[in-house]
């Protein structure tokens, strides 16, 4: 079976017309989120307050609120704009690899690139992790699922070409492989290792992995 998710055509609609107000709106939203990305990479997620966000912006506080409710969902918002961007980048890099492994090491170099020039962004988030409600990190959960199915996939794709036992549980297999990928964040930040660096240490662990669930 052919795991490889396909892209499906959906008949393009004609936008509705946004008024004035929404317009304006939308513009306010796309300004606080871009200040706020700033702030969160330049002080990170305790230092960045919506005061500071506010001001970035141009505008005031209330302005920000008016967008979003807190800092907790401003900062999401970031982190969902991130994932939903990684989708495709991710997904090229995964169907023209020839085995498991060389999709999953082609994938998350993707993600660490993209990352490489806002690790303290990465840092606030898993920092932010520990102290999200159950319902901001359920929210978090759907908001990288796309990006985690592609894991899985690459995995399926492995068993279906032989290169991986069907014995094991591939959505296990995947937590432990998406695990190491965040674990390689933090030699990044903290001892300056390089983008390829960050992509060989992953490989070397992903090898471990993948030995242990060869067919």
């Amino acid at each position: 079976m052919n795991h490889i998710p396909m892209r499906m055509h959906v008949p393009s609609l004609r936008p509705q017309k946004l008024t004035r107000r929404a317009m304006a709106k939308q513009q306010t939203r796309e300004k606080v989120l871009q200040a706020a990305r700033e702030m969160f990479i330049e002080r990170g997620y305790e230092g960045a307050t919506i005061r500071d966000i506010a001001r970035a912006a141009g505008m005031s506080t209330g302005a920000v609120f008016a967008s979003f409710t807190d800092k907790p969902e401003l900062f999401d918002a970031i982190l969902s704009e991130d994932f939903a961007a990684l989708v495709d980048p991710m997904q090229d890099a995964a169907t023209t690899a020839p085995s498991a492994r060389e999709a999953l090491v082609a994938m998350f170099g993707v993600a660490y690139r993209m990352h490489a020039a806002q690790l303290p962004l990465i840092q606030a988030a898993l920092a932010a992790s520990w102290t999200r409600t159950p319902e901001a990190e359920q929210l978090r959960r759907e908001t990288m699922r796309p990006v985690r199915a592609l894991v899985t996939e690459a995995l399926e794709r492995g068993v279906d070409r032989g290169e991986l036992s069907q014995r094991f549980d591939l959505s296990l297999v995947a937590d432990v492989v998406w695990d190491l990928f965040l674990a390689g964040y933090r030699p990044a930040a903290f001892e300056g290792l390089s983008t390829e660096g960050q992509t060989g240490r992953l490989a070397e662990r992903i090898d471990l992995v993948l030995a242990a669930v060869k067919a």
